[in-house]
């Protein structure tokens, strides 16, 4: 029996070892963690269980069962993240570049069904160079398999990539398919073509980073809703994103005792008096939220709009706001894609939605029609529509046209709309308004421009002010901007119960997409 035990006790130390001692020190040159090393720093302290530890690929092709390795280029298991369990996967990139062959395939497969089964997380923390070639269609089969259950998981459980290495082909379309992708600076990319077929096809020369690293897809692709520094930080920042989240679309988010915000008082402070200047909505955000809670989705991408997870009372919700200090605000394709998909996460996951509003509409011009404004622009409206979570909405300012509309107002289903006195609802902007409607009396004015000013006020003091629109029910109340965090705090209370069924049975709607 001991002979016995001593067998295993090597087998699972060489299973540790990954592709070797001297592929583990080429891999810390790089400035990157080894698959272990990751989840040893992403899990709690010893709740690791990993699966099929002693796998080996079967092939043999290409003097390939010469290359072995106990794991097959990935570890797998399930573990704790403060206190909670999830199920993960570490790509090896010590073995054969950590590439996907039909075992490798296997083992991912098997923990993203257990997870299913059990109802919790799917965490991937992917390094790898894509296909293994030498398997051949096994390895295609093998992405086939994953793909098929992210979209089988998908809000259900919270599946988070985590790119810790390169990511190219179409092992991409793995975490396109999830709900959140971290990248990490400088040694993390993702494509779907390397630099050197780019350069064969198009003629263009690029740097792997230019062309898919972490900056790229964070602030322009914006296939990265987070980028890290290193990847500790990295690691770090993926704990804090799931204390916001459920374990499973079952159940409800996470409490956390509440801390009040800095000097909440003070908000009225933040709204410039000149409606035409802009103010930074973090600033707000920060006096109604619990204090150092809001946790930024898709930063760098698209910052004319803001979503993110905070907590109120200790209550875990789903911010979205737009953000008078980028392009005042105004909703375009970007804004629109990235509102779009956060407010459908939220509702997946039975996270209440809470809204800031100061838009003035949705932005013109013939490259955002060319881009499909029209399309883009119709998914927030789809999203906030189809959401059943907790609606809750404020108005601090501006709110015109189809901008209005589209951000959660009370004709999209929002369970309450209050209105900050500041706030300006109406088709247009009152000086865009007074143009139309008073175009013969500005004409013949002395001094046209004092003229669309009077004309522009009186607009604004009979039409945009928020009193005309909550005397016709479309707003709640308009309340006092110091009051807000309270006012949130109790409907939010009130409403945590809210369950919506449609009245009527259909497979699924047709989001534009």
């Amino acid at each position: 029996m001991l002979k016995k035990i001593e067998e295993l006790k090597k087998a699972v130390e060489q299973a540790k070892l990954g592709g070797g001692i001297e592929a583990i020190e080429a891999q810390q040159k790089k400035g990157k963690l080894t698959a272990r090393e990751r989840l040893e720093k992403l899990l709690d302290s010893g709740t690791f269980v990993e699966l099929n530890q002693l796998v080996t690929h079967h092939c043999v092709e290409f003097d390939m069962d010469k290359k072995k390795a106990f794991g097959d280029g990935v570890v797998t298991g399930f573990g704790i993240i403060d206190g909670r369990p999830v199920a993960v996967f570490a790509q090896d990139f010590t073995f054969i570049g950590g590439s996907l062959g039909e075992m490798h395939a296997k083992k991912i497969c098997e923990i993203m069904d257990l997870a299913l089964k059990i109802g919790i997380p799917i965490i991937g923390l992917i390094d790898s160079g894509g296909a293994r070639i030498q398997e051949g269609v096994s390895s295609l089969a093998g992405y086939g398999e994953i793909f098929f259950r992210n979209v089988l998981a998908s809000g259900v459980v919270p599946q988070i990539s985590v790119i810790m290495g390169p990511c190219a082909g179409g092992a991409a379309y793995s975490p396109a398919l999830t709900d959140f992708i971290f990248m990490v600076k400088k040694t993390s990319y993702m494509f779907i073509t390397g630099p050197k077929v780019v350069k064969a096809v198009t003629g263009e020369e690029v740097t792997p980073e230019q062309l898919g690293g972490g900056e790229a897809h964070s602030k322009f692709s914006g296939v990265a809703h987070f980028l890290a520094e290193n990847e500790e930080e990295c690691l770090l920042m993926v704990k804090q994103l799931l204390s916001y989240l459920p374990l499973n679309n079952l159940e409800d988010p996470p409490i956390a005792s509440p801390i009040e915000p800095d000097e909440p008082e003070k908000i009225i402070d933040l709204i410039p008096e000149d409606p035409k200047k802009p103010y930074n909505m973090l600033n707000v955000i920060n006096k109604i939220f619990d204090k150092d809670s809001f946790f930024e989705v898709h930063k760098h991408y698209a910052p004319n709009a803001v979503v993110g997870f905070a907590r109120l009372n200790g209550f875990s919700v789903g911010v979205i706001a737009n953000q008078p200090a980028v392009l005042a605000g105004v909703l375009d394709v970007d804004s629109s894609d990235k509102i779009a998909r956060f407010v459908r996460f939220c509702d997946a996951f039975n996270i209440p939605l809470i809204t800031l509003v100061d838009v003035p509409g949705y932005l013109p011009g013939v490259n955002q029609e060319y881009g499909g404004i029209i399309r883009h622009g119709a998914k927030v409206i789809y999203a906030y529509s189809e959401a059943s979570v907790p609606k809750l909405t404020v108005i601090i300012r501006k709110a015109y046209g189809g901008g209005y509309i589209a951000m959660c107002s009370k004709h999209l289903g929002a369970d309450a709309v209050f209105a900050w006195p500041t706030a300006e609802i109406a088709v247009m902007g009152p000086e865009a308004a007074a143009e139309i409607i008073f175009s013969k009396e500005i004409e013949k004015a002395e001094k046209p421009e004092e003229a669309l000013l009077d004309f522009a006020q009186k607009y604004r003091e009979k039409v945009a002010n928020p009193y005309v629109a909550a005397s016709k029910g479309y707003i709640t109340s308009i309340v006092d901007p110091r009051d807000t965090r309270e006012v949130l705090i109790n409907c939010l209370i009130a409403l945590r119960r809210k369950r919506r069924r449609l009245g009527f049975n259909r497979k699924h709607g047709n989001i534009p997409l």
